[in-house]
This record gives C-alpha cells, structure tokens and sequence, in this order.
C-alpha cells in the first residue's frame, strides 16, 4: 500500500462521522483526514479531537472549506440531500476526487450534470452504493456470473425498513418530507435500483409502481393518543412509542446499552437522561400520526431490463426485522439470500439445496452487512492502484437514480408504465413527461 489517502469530510452526521471519520480513524494506514466540515460546533470539536486537527482545519460548512485550495485527495460529500451538489460541483472542479453519499439528487439534470462534470474534470466519483461491497452480494454477483442457475430470469427484491427504523427516518426524521430531501424509493431505495442493475447486468428499458402514504397520517391515530408519547395515555400499547424505540427497545433502546444509531441521531453521547430530554422536545418525540411527513410508506417497483430481465422491487415500513430479501430466478435454478444470517440458499432443479454459509457479521463497524467497510477499502485500493475502475461508476449511479425517480413519477401518475430513456430525456430538458 502506497501512503495513505488525504481526505476532507463534508458533513459530520451518522454517514460523515460514525461511517467515513470512523473508518478512517480506525485505518490510518490508508486515509488521513485533513479537514472537516459541519454546522454543529459540538460535532467539529469531536472531529478535531479524534484527528489532532488544528482549529483553521475546522470548517462550519463545505462551502467555506471549498473556498480554500484543494487540501487532500478526496472530498467526502455527506451533507444533507438537496446540498450534494451544490458541494459536489465546485469540489470536482477544485480537483477533489468524491465520495458522495447517496442519493446524488432529487433532479435529473443535477445528476446528469455530476456525471458530465466527473468526465470533464477527470475526476473519480464514487457514489456510496454499499450493497454492492457487501459479501452476500458480492457472492450472488458471482454465483449469477457462473451460470449457477442458468440464465437469469426474474429478480424480486424487497427492503425490509422495518416498523422503528421507518419510524425514525421517515416519519419523525430527516428523510419525512420528499420537497426538503428527496422521495423515499429515491433516499432510501437507490441502493436497491443499484443492485438490481448491477445484477440484471443491463440498463432498465421501463418500470411502472404504485404504492403510498397509508398508515402514518392523522386520520389514523388511534382514540386517546396525544402529539408527544411521553405524555400519551395509549403509549404502552403502541409499537411506534419514541420511548419503546429510543429507550426500551432490544435493539435501538439506551435502557439495553445502545448508544449508537439511531440514539446517536437524537444526543451525540445517549443516555437514559438526553434521550428523555430529546423526546420531550425535539422531532423524535413526536406522535407518528402527528408529524408532517408525507413520503410513502410502501411502495412496489415492477422493471424490464434491455436484455430481457425482470426484477420486482418493494420497500415497506411494515416488518419486525430490517434486512433485505432476495429471490433470483433463472432457467437452471433459483437462489435466496437469508441476510440475517449471511447465507445463501441455491436450488438447482432436480438437485438438493446447497446452503452457502458466508462469514458471521458481528463487528459493530459492520453497517449495512459489511458493505460500509469493504467499499472504503475498494475505494482506497482504487486511487491507491491508479487506473483501477471503481466498482460502482459515477454512469450506472445515475442509472439507479434515473430509475428511482422513473418510479416516483410513475407512483404519483396512477402506475403508468415510463419508458426509461424517453423520461431521462424529458426530464433533462426541463420537461414533463
């Protein structure tokens, strides 16, 4: 390995600091954070501590940072939504290779204006598409590669948000309202359209979907709840209760010894005391029928690819576990992903099934299956190893976004199905479709 990578990071919340600051404070080998950027002085003073950064290293946002010569290799890029590219723009031109968190953004032309300015700067822009690096993944590209079930066929996929988790994020969280972030199928579901394109191994030819805001309105707030649940009579009984999830809950609450994500999103350093200060005054706190969210809470995707693969896609509040389901159908066989337990299921017609087990994922740093990890390892190895193509290219990242917002357009129009090359262009000259 040649030196380490120089690095600027844009942003300082659960992506910026518990992902990219993590990664790189833990693998100094192979990433040196020069400089840092976030609002929160809280949040910087933590990054100046951790990286020994002198105070003029310490930006309140990214556009002063950006106003300064370029100070590393690497521009990591997680600010909120509708900010990427406004930083991502000026960071390419300054000479910064990008780590952009997902989604790119809402608007189609921006997306395509990102690409075009990554191919005239000659810049790499790697696109956080974690999926792709995970193991189980990775081992399902492979096994489709090798004609282990023979032909590809038919794909369906389906996101389990899990009830809290959407809850969070969607309903009380950052990523509620489509006009401040971007729709959901796009935030949360563009890792998803990626996937399925990387596996299809061809661009989307047409889609249409349906789906909607049905549960986590006013209308359907049960008899006697209240606006905040530490003062609802009905709280105990309800699955949605802030405190059950941020206090009391096995897997998220402070009471079982979490102090990560997503407690981390309400107090910096949780405990029993913040958090309860945090329900009682800030958007976490809330009623889930009484936010203003208006994103969908289900949503179903159905996609013809250009060589011929169909794929069905759904991503739902509605389920206990958060993990991702897979089926892939082919003419020799089918295969199934169990992502809870890291393995693979394939069935060969007329064979017995042959259960892959992949390694345990027991590290906390482990985010999204191991996938947070191994794409900052590829990714360092990639500007390590010049002229190594990126796993995920800046072109087939705007594909998955074009397909995500193919899917919205198509959901708010009734279903229609959208030919993917006609919207793409409609779109990019400013048109409706």
């Amino acid at each position: 390995m040649k030196k380490p990578i120089t690095m600027v990071i844009g942003g300082l919340g659960v992506r910026g600091y518990e992902v990219y600051a993590s990664y790189a404070y833990r693998h100094p080998q192979n990433v040196t954070v020069v400089a840092v950027a976030d609002p929160d002085p809280e949040k910087r003073a933590a990054a100046k501590a951790r990286f020994h950064l002198p105070d003029s290293a310490c930006y309140p946002d990214m556009e002063t940072l950006l106003q300064q010569p370029r100070l590393a290799d690497v521009a990591v890029i997680a600010t909120q939504d509708r900010q990427h590219i406004a930083h991502a723009l000026p960071a390419l031109e300054k000479g910064y290779h990008l780590l952009l968190e997902k989604p790119i953004s809402p608007d189609v032309r921006e997306c395509i204006a990102l690409r075009d300015a990554a191919h005239r700067c000659g810049r790499v822009v790697a696109v956080a598409h974690v999926l792709r690096y995970t193991e189980i993944f990775s081992a399902v590209k492979q096994l489709l590669q090798q004609g282990a079930i023979g032909k590809l066929i038919h794909m369906d996929l389906i996101e389990n948000v899990a009830y809290w988790h959407f809850a969070h994020s969607y309903v009380r969280g950052n990523w509620r309202r489509a006009e401040e972030t971007s729709p959901m199928i796009l935030a949360k579901s563009c890792h998803d359209m990626d996937i399925l394109r990387w596996l299809a191994d061809a661009p989307c030819e047409s889609l249409s979907s349906v789906g909607g805001l049905s549960v986590f309105t006013g209308k359907n707030a049960p008899t006697g709840a209240a606006d905040r649940c530490l003062h609802c009579a009905i709280e105990r009984s309800c699955p949605y209760s802030a405190r059950r999830i941020y206090l009391e809950n096995e897997k998220t609450g402070v009471l079982h010894g979490n102090t990560d994500w997503p407690c981390s999103v309400l107090d910096d350093h949780p405990t029993e005391q913040s958090i309860t200060r945090a329900l009682a005054e800030g958007p976490y706190g809330r009623c889930v029928y009484a936010c203003d969210n208006d994103v969908a809470d289900h949503q179903c995707v159905s996609m013809a690819f250009e060589n011929g693969v169909c794929a069905t896609f759904t991503v739902t509040a509605f389920t206990a576990e958060c993990c991702r389901s897979l089926r892939a159908m082919g003419s020799l066989g089918e295969l199934e992903i169990d992502m809870l337990n890291n393995r693979i299921m394939v069935r060969r017609f007329g064979e017995a099934e042959e259960v892959l087990n992949l390694e345990k994922i027991r590290d906390k740093f482990a985010g999204h299956g191991g996938g947070d990890d191994r794409m900052m390892d590829a990714f360092v190895e990639m500007l390590a190893d010049e002229g190594t193509a990126p796993k995920t290219s800046i072109d087939v990242s705007v594909d998955s976004h074009i397909m995500a917002m193919a899917a919205e357009h198509s959901r708010l129009c009734g279903g229609q199905n959208v030919l993917l090359r006609d919207f793409a262009a409609q779109n990019t000259a400013g048109g409706c479709v």
